[in-house]
């Protein structure tokens, strides 16, 4: 009976996996799956070598601390590998791990697909070339980054983001407001500060003091944001506590979509939660800074090589929501392009119009263009 490795790192990769797994037993029902696994991935039919919670390990000292522990992970997975292989390996995302597992299994002859194309268009891109003995294809949700490798010689295909497929054309916003106990009527400014508490440090006193300037102008307004974890949620708090103290925030547990879908305008931090944003249609302003010192090195070695940061307007391949970066975003800039959309309908449905657009882009069932892809690979199709 074939078989397939795949192996997952973190929770936006297990559901990656699950999609994936399920489009591959629809194809192929005589199909076995193994690999390193989270719950999606295991309920889909994936028999576990490990949780991939044993992989989700962030920061410097988490890894140095867990280090000796990962690499017996990494040695255990390429015995697993060479002593029997599978038709197929496809490793999900994680790149600190799956780049160590992944040129093991294609020297040895496995077909080995990575899904989720690394961001080494943005930052280093001479890290490319390193993607000719990783794998033998790069799965991409984004077309730019199938372009970015086809001219690097690196075979790739383009098989379409899974949250385009995931998210409703039309969302509601009364609904959205209603579920959330949120009044149905007035301004609502959705604040995504980011998900790690190193970002929210650094970008939650900034989003406070932006929603205390626009308080100044529009008297009624809202806001509402979706904390990551409780760590995030008590910095933001405190921010919020200490630059906008008569503000009317509403802090939720997660529930990043509904707090989108029930917003007018959002103000969010550069990363996947834009692309989230852009789905659901709302507009929004962008905003990033990097911790000092990463800044300054980037800037002197020229480290990062895109125009744009924001994920709509890399896609649009022009800047088609505002983004500040480092010493631009200030709450008054901030304040300026949020009270823009707020006061002008036309801005906001023109924003609307091209997202549509870049959503139709990316809507192409993902799952099952990638269940193709690694069928191919394999030889299975």
């Amino acid at each position: 009976m074939p078989r397939v490795a795949i192996i997952a790192g973190e929770p936006s990769g297990d559901q990656l996996g699950a999609g994936l797994i399920e489009a591959l037993l629809r194809r192929r029902p005589d199909l076995e799956i193994e690999g390193i696994a989270g719950p999606r991935m295991q309920a889909a039919g994936c028999r576990p070598w490990r949780d991939s919670d044993e992989l989700a390990v962030m920061g410097l000292f988490e890894v140095t601390r867990h280090l000796p522990r990962l690499l017996g992970i990494i040695r255990d997975t390429r015995r697993r590998l060479l002593a029997d292989p599978p038709a197929a390996l496809v490793g999900i995302d994680a790149p600190d791990f799956n780049f160590r597992v992944e040129p093991t299994a294609k020297r040895a002859g496995i077909p080995t697909v990575h899904y989720v194309c690394p961001q080494i268009w943005a930052w280093r891109q001479g890290r490319v070339k390193d993607l000719h003995h990783t794998c033998d294809r790069v799965l991409c949700l984004l077309p730019f980054e199938e372009k970015f490798l086809h001219e690097h010689a690196v075979p790739a295909t383009f098989v379409g983001h899974p949250l385009a497929d995931d998210i409703p054309a039309n969302t509601d916003r009364a609904a959205a407001r209603l579920s959330l106990g949120l009044p149905a009527a007035g301004p609502l400014v959705a604040v995504l500060p980011g998900s790690r508490a190193g970002e929210v440090g650094r970008l939650g006193p900034l989003f406070a003091a932006t929603a205390a300037q626009l308080r100044h102008s529009v008297a009624e307004i809202r806001f509402a944001s979706p904390m990551a974890t409780p760590l995030v949620r008590d910095i933001f708090q405190q921010a919020i506590e200490h630059h906008a103290p008569g503000c009317d925030f509403h802090l939720f547990d997660g529930r990043a979509r509904e707090v989108l879908c029930a917003s007018d305008v959002v103000l969010i931090a550069s990363g996947t939660a834009t692309l989230e944003t852009m789905l659901v249609n709302r507009p929004m302003v962008v905003a990033y800074r990097l911790a000092p010192l990463t800044y300054q090195v980037a800037r002197v070695f020229r480290l990062v090589d895109v125009e744009h940061f924001a994920l709509p307007n890399l896609l649009a391949d022009r800047r088609l929501v505002p983004e500040l970066l480092q010493h631009e975003a200030t709450p008054a800039a901030l304040a300026t392009e949020l009270l823009s959309f707020l006061e002008s309908p036309e801005r906001r449905a023109a924003v609307a119009g091209e997202f549509a657009k870049l959503r139709d882009l990316l809507r192409r069932g993902a799952s099952e263009r990638a269940a193709t892809a690694v069928l191919d690979e394999a030889g299975l199709g």
